[in-house]
């Protein structure tokens, strides 16, 4: 039980859970969390946020996102509690990361970056970049980028409560339980996403492993023990996989964190081309662009990331051409089939691990047991 309640990944499905289970009743007309503040497309600073909820439109703005301040604190305040994080650092530094996130999404939302064209003359606009309200993810990389680049005491000072992973897996759970509930008044589109996840689990493991081991083999000449952990780290789910398969395949523990280095630069390369990429050239196939980029960045973050800016430049350039696509099913899409690649990541280094024992490296007394995975 313990493990329970310190483990990161359970606080996730935890936290996760309780905003659904709390949502929900919306759904019949109560709305308990109607308060919280989010932003809207804006000109005047004044009215840049509000309530989410129409129901609470007389509610001071700044109560509201005072409130929402305070009760996601406490959510992630209570798991790092159980998690034994050190409140004294964790609560002002993630006050810090809370405020900047929230500036960069209001930011993000300016009426000049973020209007589509379609919308422009209701607001008196002559131009706009036309990336919808995402564009603020972009201006929260950007300022994330900075201050571990440029304010590395600030950086350091952060890190007790900067816990992307953490918050990220949070935010997956509560894609998922939407995705279940869109399924009810959409199941030709849910269904496309679900397919478009177990053809990624093909691609990824059978297609893509072994072309990057090949070659990794036959032109760059790297040994098995470097080839492995780098087809699973490019062509499977970046750092979690090519540390898993180092420990199955019993690489030198200075491969997978070498490999695992290379493979979050390039997450972030990727991240900051390819939703370009995807929408100078994909913008006609929303879906196809969506999954390209679950399949394509590696790491978890960088993957849920570049699908949300890929659905902001899509849907802004669609919106150009009189087309209304739904907001947020590519971001769903691009972490539907993250989550579905790194789900078998286990199955596979139990494969890896056997071949590797029985195989390619049968040494007595060495075999690497299922328990092990």
């Amino acid at each position: 039980m313990r493990s329970w309640l310190s483990n990161e990944d359970w606080w996730a499905v935890w936290l996760g859970l309780l905003v659904v289970l709390l949502a929900l009743p919306a759904a019949s007309g109560y709305d308990l969390l109607g308060w919280l503040a989010a932003p809207g497309i804006w000109l005047d600073p004044a009215k840049a946020v509000g309530p989410i909820s129409k129901s609470f439109a007389g509610f001071p703005k700044v109560a509201s996102v005072l409130l929402t301040y305070a009760a996601v604190l406490g959510l992630v305040g209570l798991g790092a509690s159980v998690q034994r994080f050190d409140l004294r650092r964790f609560v002002p530094g993630f006050t810090v990361i809370f405020g900047i996130s929230y500036l960069s999404w209001l930011i993000g939302h300016y009426a000049y970056i973020a209007q589509t064209p379609d919308k422009r003359a209701a607001m008196g606009l002559s131009w706009s970049l036309g990336l919808t309200g995402e564009a603020g993810y972009i201006v929260a990389l950007l300022a994330g980028l900075a201050i571990g680049n440029v304010l590395p005491g600030l950086a350091g000072w952060l890190k007790e409560a900067a816990r992307p992973e953490w918050y990220i897996k949070t935010a997956i759970v509560i894609l998922g339980a939407s995705l279940g509930i869109k399924a009810a008044a959409a199941s030709g589109l849910v269904s496309a996403i679900m397919f478009r996840g177990l053809a990624a689990i093909i691609e990824a493991y059978l297609i893509y492993w072994a072309l990057v081991y090949f070659l990794a083999r036959k032109y760059f000449k790297f040994s098995r023990e470097w080839a492995a952990p780098l087809a699973s780290g490019i062509s499977i789910c970046g750092v979690s996989a090519a540390i898993t398969t180092g420990a199955a395949i019993r690489a030198r523990p200075v491969v997978p964190i070498m490999v695992s280095s290379l493979v979050v630069i390039f997450s972030v390369i990727e991240l900051l081309v390819l939703p370009f990429a995807a929408q100078a050239f994909l913008a006609h196939e929303p879906m196809v662009a969506a999954a390209w980029m679950g399949l394509a960045v590696k790491t978890d973050g960088a993957a849920v990331a570049s699908g949300a800016i890929t659905d902001a430049l899509i849907r802004g350039k669609a919106a150009g051409a009189g087309l209304a696509y739904e907001p947020g099913w590519m971001l769903t899409t691009t972490t539907t089939v993250k989550v579905f690649i790194d789900v078998f990541i286990g199955i596979w280094a139990f494969i890896l691990a056997w071949i590797w024992s029985a195989k390619i490296n049968p040494k007595a007394g060495t075999k690497v047991r299922a328990v092990e995975i």
